[in-house]
């Protein structure tokens, strides 16, 4: 198997480096790391090992920064699960509660029927620990 070896400038080690240290995600950085160790000389089975990805994850953001440079590894917008709950639930959400103060899942019941959505009661009470906590500040 033949290794190809990333060739990088200075100023895209510089920025990797940047990215790798001081990224705001952990993805994001886990992602410079691995165009830098790339550019070493490593396979992608190896930097897939030291960075929790497989060798296809790490040969599509090889890719990407290839066409986009580092702004291509990060997050793009839109990715990942969308929320459940959202603040347009917020009054519909206020209302249960006021119908039903005394119990969470009755209140949680009456909100899913007049949303059509479903939720845990997990979810339910983590929406409604935010809004506890936006009315407190």
């Amino acid at each position: 198997m033949k290794i190809t070896i990333l060739p990088l400038t200075e100023s895209e080690r510089k920025a990797l480096s940047f990215g790798f240290r001081n990224g705001e995600s952990h993805c994001f950085r886990m992602r410079c790391r691995a165009v830098l160790l790339k550019s070493e000389g490593l396979s992608s089975v190896r930097v897939g090992e030291q960075t929790e990805m497989t060798a296809q994850s790490v040969n599509g953001w090889v890719k990407r920064f290839i066409e986009d440079g580092v702004q291509g590894l990060h997050t793009r917008p839109g990715q990942g699960r969308k929320p459940i709950m959202d603040c347009s639930d917020e009054e519909a959400v206020r209302k249960a509660i006021e119908s039903d103060r005394q119990s969470v899942r009755a209140a949680k019941e009456a909100w899913q029927q007049s949303s059509g959505k479903e939720a845990s009661e997990l979810t339910f009470r983590r929406f409604l620990s935010a809004l506890a906590q936006d009315i407190d500040v």
